[in-house]
């Protein structure tokens, strides 16, 4: 099960998700490309998501205006949809309507084998790209488990260039997560952590509570959007007449 949560009113973007993607809604590019992987219902909190949603045949849940997260309204979903405890669900953010097939397929597959408590994904990023507050950058452990998540580039490279950061290149977070249903409500009742509050990260929540984040390291071309010039870029880069 696939769980795309979608807030009408984005901080940085209001009403994004309802941005024209191709001549369809991002939410609804979104979903459409989700289903090619598995059955997909949106997690909304308007009834203007609710409407186009339902214009293309997407199933939604209205949940709460009030959740602080996306996760938190995955989880609101899957209490309302009766989710059986192991079921895996993956929550896909609104606004990556350009996400490969397999790179959601990778996901799936990752708590498919090992049912962690939440597995995530990551990308290698160029140095150019550390200093981007909005790119969240991931370390991890040997087991390839995430250590931490920040704005921050990290690791921080004392000396400017390392050798080995050639085998241990920069890592960018994907903004997707799988959980069991089980965990995804564990996961939301913790209390939230000084962590998250200060990098503005949920899923600092996990780490600072001893909980597993298993990665895995993918290639992607997609890119998430979270401003109105990420917008355009993606219009661009993808060649798409809006």
């Amino acid at each position: 099960m696939i769980i795309i949560p979608a807030r009408l009113e984005s901080t940085r973007f209001p009403q994004k998700v309802l941005c024209d993607i191709g001549g369809l809604p991002m939410v609804v590019r979104t979903a459409l490309n989700a289903q090619q992987v598995d059955s997909v219902v949106v997690a909304c909190d308007d009834e203007k998501i609710e409407s186009v949603c339902k214009a293309h045949k997407i199933p939604c849940v209205m949940t709460a205006k009030s959740h602080s997260s996306g996760t938190d309204r995955c989880a609101e979903a899957s209490k309302k949809l009766g989710l059986s405890d192991d079921e895996i669900v993956l929550n896909i953010q609104a606004d990556e309507p350009f996400l490969e097939t397999s790179v959601i397929r990778a996901l799936q597959d990752l708590m498919k084998k090992n049912m962690p408590f939440m597995g995530s994904l990551a990308k290698v990023i160029d140095e150019a790209h550390i200093i981007d507050s909005n790119l969240v950058k991931v370390v991890l452990n040997a087991h390839n488990e995430a250590i931490y998540f920040s704005r921050s580039p990290i690791p921080f490279c004392r000396d400017g260039q390392s050798e080995e950061l050639k085998t241990y290149p920069y890592l960018g977070h994907l903004g997707l997560y799988g959980f069991s249903a089980k965990s995804l409500q564990a996961f939301c009742s913790l209390p939230k952590s000084p962590l998250e509050e200060i990098e503005k990260l949920e899923q600092l929540r996990a780490l600072y509570h001893n909980k597993t984040i298993a990665m895995v390291v993918v290639q992607t071309k997609s890119v998430g959007i979270d401003t109105p010039q990420d917008y355009q870029r993606a219009i661009e880069h993808f060649n798409i007449n809006k």
